[in-house]
């Protein structure tokens, strides 16, 4: 596996990550753990080093399920995970100083580890100053207890006055052929401040991999039940971004998925996208596609046909998309 750094930080991590937060939580009921202990083993066998997690997923069984498969990999592996929620009673943004030390503490034990590799704001709080989550994670980091300071789904703005206080190793937003925002704003603060893009959802929850259409029914703990992008409609008229990988993926005997983050990969050497999984099978092919050469010319086709092409349907329900951006 291809090695890539994120910025300028010095964190070396396989250029294709693993996400894991579809094993318990999101795409329906959770997987099987046994199996998705050892799905994750057998990723780090086949040279991903970088994995993804949050206090959120479950909340708290993805954290417990990835620290427990990654035990016998301590010092080989890179995990980063994430704060900025509550739950129980209070639920929602929570980016208190003194909150990100408690999930600090938690989510240290539950992945079994004696610093985070990489710790992100989930989501930008309002409610509190990006100046102040720096601070707080600036104390971590000088305790020893992080790593590296990340923000997730954050603006050009927000990213600037965090970088300020801490040094920003990583920003991880969605970003795909088919959810290009942060090519406006995001993408160029990122190269000048010299920090590392973590694309989630690289394969658009699945659809860029060809294997949904508009006739797919989703389970009602999918979050994809209530997606617009996701509609059966949505689903029909969105089909032409898939069409467009395939044609491409005959040609370069790939799959669409491989073409759809070989293409990420090409846009910045900086870019370590995490797609997600529950089948070792989709792991391997995930994978392979860092070993897809995709020529100025394919670039060019691929841009061009893109262009045409309008997705149908907001990528995020209003009440979530409310909170990225910022």
């Amino acid at each position: 596996m291809q090695k890539r750094q994120l910025g300028s930080s010095g964190l070396e991590v396989s250029a294709i990550g693993l996400g894991c937060m579809g094993m318990t939580y999101g795409y329906g009921p959770p997987a099987d753990k046994q199996a998705m202990i050892a799905l994750i083993r057998s990723a780090v066998e086949l040279g991903v080093t970088f994995f993804d997690t949050a206090e959120s997923y479950g909340p708290f069984t993805n954290e417990e399920l990835v620290g427990e498969a990654l035990a016998p990999f301590r010092g080989r592996v890179v995990i980063a995970t994430k704060f900025g929620f509550s739950f129980g009673a209070t639920r929602g943004l929570n980016s208190r100083p003194e909150h990100i030390r408690e999930v600090a503490e938690a989510s240290l034990k539950r992945l079994k580890v004696d610093a985070i590799d990489l710790f992100y704001q989930h989501r930008v709080d309002p409610n509190v100053p990006i100046e102040d989550v720096a601070g707080a994670v600036k104390g971590l980091i000088q305790q020893g207890k992080v790593k590296h300071f990340g923000l997730s789904e954050a603006g050009a703005t927000t990213i600037r006055r965090a970088h300020a206080v801490e040094p920003v190793t990583a920003l991880q937003s969605e970003y795909s052929l088919w959810t290009r925002d942060p090519e406006a704003e995001v993408l160029p603060t990122l190269e000048e401040l010299e920090i590392g893009f973590v694309p989630w959802s690289p394969l658009g929850a699945g659809f860029l991999t060809g294997k949904i259409d508009a006739t797919t029914k989703f389970d009602a703990s999918d979050f994809r039940a209530r997606y617009p992008r996701f509609t059966p409609e949505a689903r029909n008229a969105n089909m032409a971004l898939v069409d467009l990988l395939g044609d491409i993926a005959k040609r370069k005997k790939a799959t669409p998925a491989q073409i759809a983050i070989a293409w990420l990969l090409t846009q910045k050497p900086w870019i370590v996208p995490i797609p997600g999984t529950t089948r070792r099978a989709r792991v391997e092919e995930n994978i392979g596609a860092a070993e897809i050469e995709l020529t100025p010319d394919d670039l060019r086709q691929i841009d061009g046909a893109a262009s045409k092409i309008r997705v149908q349907g907001a990528r995020l329900p209003e009440d979530i998309l409310r909170m990225s951006g910022r």
